[in-house]
């Protein structure tokens, strides 16, 4: 496969920046300066399952807690993005292990390098097995609503017309964030994380579970409790929060109901180049350029909110293996299914390209580095691609490791 003179290019013409121990990771209650912000954002990377149990969804196992806490030192890590949630399979919220592993695993990290954010995740799924999970007092009384002793209804979080019921498979929805039983939810799923030390918290899709609330009302009123809760809870008594926001942000008048925003990387296929593939401005519904200001949370104004792009997952295409530069799918796949089936040489540098092409496309916008992520494609790595330097202790590493550091290390 060739390789795109631009990936080389550019990473002759990194700029020389300080190095990590030597930036402000700090922040406190008032909230989080712009600054300090973006040094997080230029150090974060995807980690999904780190913070989970060994069986992390279905019969999935994941038996590389070891090698991950190993490589998060090693890159110099400070926003671990997706490192605990729930896709479905609810009931694990029940188990005391799914929260002492995770407590356990923040702990050690945080004896290492107490900077160090770990992001959780309060998505646009829910499934009947949310009935199984008992509502906690606190809860209750955040909403001041009497005391009772019963689970979350599924059906109670659901749209009244139907909408986005069934949506990802039958008995599993899109909740509606106008249903107080959402809200619920989602205060639940946020602070419980918080006790367990994260920092951070990822909306997912909020359009889709804000179906039902165009003023974003109840939308904001779910975040204010969460910061009420992190103020007084949170280790450093202040959350960021972020989404995927497809207009470019998510605005209540002026204000910015997060800290930061996020979205999909939108790789564009160049069809005579099989297998390549490139970053380019106006393309899709891509974010760059396009994020929106306004007020930030912590208080400071701008034009544009700083924001993250990351390698999504969510399937394959009808046609696999076939450019459609019209279609969300990368060759037919997604973006981390895509990248994870270039040969190594082609992945390191692609990451330089797009690591150099963000930086000089629009400074609002961060590189979220892949460690660890779902795929969807043939592979023989258990359904996941990892970053991690291949070897004894993760056999089924794609050795992006030394490649992130060397970047982010200039």
């Amino acid at each position: 496969m060739k390789i795109l003179a631009a990936v080389f290019i550019g990473f002759l013409l990194f700029p020389l920046h300080v190095n990590a121990q030597e930036k402000s990771y700090q922040f406190d209650g008032n909230g989080i300066s712009r600054d300090v912000l973006e040094n997080y954002l230029e150090r974060a990377v995807t980690m999904v399952y780190l913070l989970i149990p060994e069986k992390p969804e279905g019969n999935k196992t994941y038996p590389y807690h070891d090698d991950d806490m190993r490589m998060v030192k090693n890159i110099g890590a400070k926003f671990i993005g997706r490192a605990i949630y729930r896709w479905g399979g609810e009931s694990l919220l029940n188990e005391p292990h799914f929260w002492d592993s995770a407590r356990t695993i923040i702990s050690d990290l945080h004896t290492y390098d107490p900077d160090i954010i770990f992001q959780g995740c309060l998505f646009e799924i829910i499934t009947q097995e949310v009935d199984q999970v008992g509502i906690p007092e606190w809860v209750f009384r955040a909403y001041g609503l009497p005391v009772e002793s019963r689970n979350f209804s599924y059906r109670a979080m659901l749209n009244r017309q139907g909408k986005f019921v069934d949506h990802w498979r039958k008995g599993s929805s899109v909740p509606d964030i106008s249903e107080q039983e959402t809200q619920l939810w989602f205060y639940f799923l946020a602070c419980s994380y918080i006790n367990v030390g994260c920092e951070a918290f990822h909306l997912g899709q909020v359009e889709l579970i804000g179906m039902n609330d165009p003023g974003k009302d109840a939308w904001s009123d779910v975040i204010r409790k969460i910061r009420v809760y992190a103020k007084e809870h949170a280790r450093r008594h202040w959350v960021l929060l972020d989404a995927h926001v497809p207009y470019g942000g998510m605005l209540k008048a002026d204000q910015s109901l997060l800290d930061f925003n996020s979205f999909p990387l939108r790789i564009k296929a160049i069809p005579d180049k099989p297998y390549e593939s490139k970053l380019q401005e106006n393309y899709l519904d891509g974010i760059y350029t396009k994020s929106k200001g306004g007020i930030s949370p912590s208080g400071w104004a701008c034009d544009h909110l700083p924001y993250l792009v990351e390698f999504d997952n969510y399937g394959r295409g009808k046609t696999p293996n076939v450019a459609d530069t019209t279609s969300f799918f990368v060759w037919g796949w997604d973006e981390i299914s895509w990248f994870s089936l270039q040969p190594e040489p082609y992945r390191n540098n692609w990451l330089k390209y797009a690591y150099e092409w963000i930086r000089q496309t629009d400074p609002n916008g961060h590189l979220e580095m892949p460690g660890c992520r779902m795929i969807s494609c043939p592979n023989e790595s258990q359904n996941s691609y990892r970053a991690n330097t291949r070897g004894p202790a993760c056999p089924i590493g794609y050795s992006q490791e030394e490649t992130i550091k060397k970047l982010w290390n200039h």
